[in-house]
């Protein structure tokens, strides 16, 4: 149900979640979490309110939803749960189902979503899943929330970096076919992504002024000096020597398929993954719960679940929301109570560290 309660003014700027997909797991996942006595930081939430409603009761969540027309409007209150709406959805919605209206809702809820993080009105942004075929279905050109959130923050030096409590993986190519990943491969992009993890781990404060880059070989065996193929020694390593000539510890191209074993002994800080099934393979074989996306590069701090809106469980209110969660504590600990690179020195994970862009 709604509320008409009063306005209580937060004593520190809230994290915004955005509900994703109306019709995925979105909407179910985000009430849990909410409600969830778990949850540590202040938050919000961007969506809408009447399929956030229809979500508590049918995840048997009981918090009461209240809509707010601005940041300011919002209460931090057991069972409150402030949302933001962004228009109004229609009433066919079918949960399950891929649908241009939801795709164009969720995009709406993650540019609002921008829009208030860059005016600093919210500390940081954790997004739930959104689906990229709706997303194309509503004349929308973009691949996934990355892109997404570095178009509209104007922001062209960003990576995608899976995180959990043992590996960090960052992806040199992202959504796109197997084939044009390949030929997207540059010196001159691994290069850029090498850089890009070094100054985001160094500043995170965990790992030292010099963290230990490893960088992921494209072919069986780093190539096998090119008897299965030349990438690795044409592409690849004159980034990593590049690399290392500006003072940055990075190694490699390692054998990929034992580079990530090594990382999680401790071998390495993380590792640069050339495309996305090889980098995302071993973080989510470690659990998807436990999983998070963060887009390093942005001048705010974002982190999302490490999965997708799984519409074969959607409306069954079964869904687990635990990756959700996690993505809301890393938020917090990443932003502390200002969106700086100070505030999340010392979280045991990378920053979102702010660029010139």
């Amino acid at each position: 149900m709604t509320t008409p309660l009063g306005p209580t003014p937060l004593a520190t700027p809230p994290i915004a979640i955005t509900m994703g997909d109306p019709n995925g797991i979105g909407p179910e996942i985000t009430v849990k979490a909410y409600a969830d006595p778990r949850r540590r930081p202040t938050a919000i939430v961007i969506g809408d309110p009447d399929t956030l409603a229809r979500a508590c009761r049918i995840t048997g969540t009981e918090v009461t939803v209240r809509p707010v027309d601005s940041v300011a409007e919002a209460i931090h209150s057991p069972g409150v749960m402030n949302v933001l709406a962004e228009g109004t959805l229609p009433e066919d919605l079918t949960p399950g189902t891929v649908d241009a209206r939801a795709g164009a809702a969720s995009f709406q809820y993650v540019r609002r979503g921008i829009e208030l993080a860059l005016r600093g009105e919210i500390r940081a942004l954790t997004t739930a899943p959104i689906n990229k075929e709706a997303l194309r279905l509503a004349g929308l050109p973009y691949p996934g929330h990355t892109e997404i959130l570095a178009e509209l923050s104007g922001t062209s030096d960003y990576a995608m970096m899976m995180a959990n409590d043992e590996l960090r993986v960052v992806l040199v190519t992202v959504h796109q076919s197997l084939r044009t990943a390949l030929d997207a491969l540059t010196t001159a992009r691994e290069l850029d992504i090498i850089r890009l993890t070094h100054r985001t781990l160094r500043a995170g404060g965990r790992t030292g002024t010099s963290p230990r880059i490893a960088v992921a070989a494209l072919n069986p065996h780093a190539g096998e000096n090119g008897l299965f193929g030349r990438e690795d020694l044409d592409i690849i390593e004159p980034a990593v020597r590049a690399a290392r000539g500006e003072g940055i510890d990075a190694s490699g191209p390692w054998p990929a398929d034992t580079v990530f074993m090594r990382a999680r002994a401790g071998e390495f800080d993380a590792v640069v993954a050339q495309y996305h099934d090889q980098g995302l393979i071993p973080v989510k074989y470690l659990g998807l719960e436990h999983g998070v996306n963060i887009t390093i590069g942005l001048p705010f701090v974002r982190t999302s679940v490490d999965h997708g809106t799984a519409f074969d469980l959607a409306g069954q209110g079964t869904a687990d929301h635990t990756s959700l969660l996690t993505a809301l504590h890393q938020a917090d600990d990443l932003a502390g109570t200002e969106t700086s690179t100070a505030a999340a020195a010392g979280t045991g994970l990378p920053i979102v560290v702010p660029t010139d862009t």
